[in-house]
């Protein structure tokens, strides 16, 4: 798509989270952009001319930070008595914008209603795509005819940038409603458990409370902590069913004027009374040892891991191996 006559179009370019935005316009830009304040002091918008497929862009990037929106109960629903905890499970849902992230709707709809193209820059994977229908749909309330296109990489490095912006496709709406499914199913099942948990459990358990009485006495449910309580369950299940076996073991030291000094046995300990018994014995008719080695104890360094920094390994691996991101990374 192109202006008629062939003159410049704007373009609204939006990155996941500030840092992205900022590199993804240094790459395209070689480094010359201009830079000003959004309405969020954290997320900034930077300006440069560029050309897509041979058509002059003014591209203006900027970001979100993560999730612009958040999925909601009707008001009616919101308060923990004003419905059976099953009713959760049919009661409307919607979508909306948090308090805190008003101020980075309010830079997007401003960029949008002044540009033509909007270029989605957000994480390849379902969460990612989910983001992006946010922000589309953030900026399509306000220009309903925008041209939106989704820009695939894998890592923040010349080549990968300049490829995608040069490539760009359409944002998949399937795998964006994948992420809605989940986030449905866990905000109903989340709430309703908890609720349902909470009311029926709360006089039989001694719960500290601070603050809000009706959200510090919660016993949450979640898909994610009861898989984890089961693992801690189970663990303890097995502690508690452990029959505990003698062993025996046998200790030698030797004190002399320098000190006391305590000998180790490489086996450990066994579980077989008489054979232990046995070699025993066969220490004490022979109480003379040979000492064959003294070792001088060393110095040793542990140094911590080094943090694993997959970007920098992709910028590596492209410019010593030619390796593209896609292979380094399997």
């Amino acid at each position: 798509m192109s202006r008629r006559g062939g003159g410049p179009v704007t373009v609204l370019n939006v990155a996941e989270k500030p840092s992205v935005a900022k590199s993804v316009a240094g790459i395209l830009s070689r480094g010359s952009y201009r830079t000003r304040e959004g309405r969020s002091r954290y997320n900034k918008i930077f300006e440069f001319d560029y050309a897509i497929n041979g058509q002059p862009c003014r591209m203006m990037m900027t970001s979100v930070i993560g999730h612009l929106m958040e999925l909601e109960f009707a008001d009616r629903f919101r308060k923990w008595h004003s419905c059976d905890p099953a009713d959760l499970y049919e009661a409307p849902v919607m979508k909306h914008v948090p308090e805190d992230k008003k101020d980075i709707k309010k830079t997007l709809e401003e960029e949008a209603r002044r540009s033509d193209w909007l270029v989605l820059w957000l994480d390849c994977d379902r969460e990612g795509e989910n983001i992006a229908f946010e922000v589309v749909d953030v900026c399509r309330a306000v220009k309903q005819n925008l041209y939106i296109r989704r820009a695939h990489f894998s890592a923040l490095i010349d080549r990968e940038i300049h490829e995608a912006v040069q490539n760009l496709r359409e944002p998949n709406q399937l795998f964006a409603q994948a992420v809605d499914a989940r986030q449905e199913i866990d905000l109903r099942i989340g709430a309703s458990f908890t609720r349902f948990q909470t009311m029926l459990l709360k006089d039989r358990f001694s719960i500290d409370s601070t603050g809000d009485e009706e959200r510090s006495r919660v016993i949450s449910y979640g898909p994610c902590q009861f898989p984890t309580l089961g693992f801690i369950v189970e663990r303890y299940w097995e502690i508690q069913a452990h029959e505990p076996e003698e062993f025996w073991t046998i200790n030698c030291s030797h004190e002399s004027s320098e000190g006391l000094a305590t000998f180790n046995w490489m086996r450990g300990h066994l579980f077989d009374y008489a054979a232990a018994a046995i070699l025993y014995e066969m220490c004490v008719l022979e109480p003379t040892a040979t000492v064959m080695n003294v070792p001088h104890p060393r110095e040793k360094f542990k140094y911590p891991p080094y943090p694993l920094n997959t970007i920098e390994l992709e910028k590596r691996a492209s410019r010593y191996f030619r390796l593209s991101s896609e292979h380094t990374m399997k």
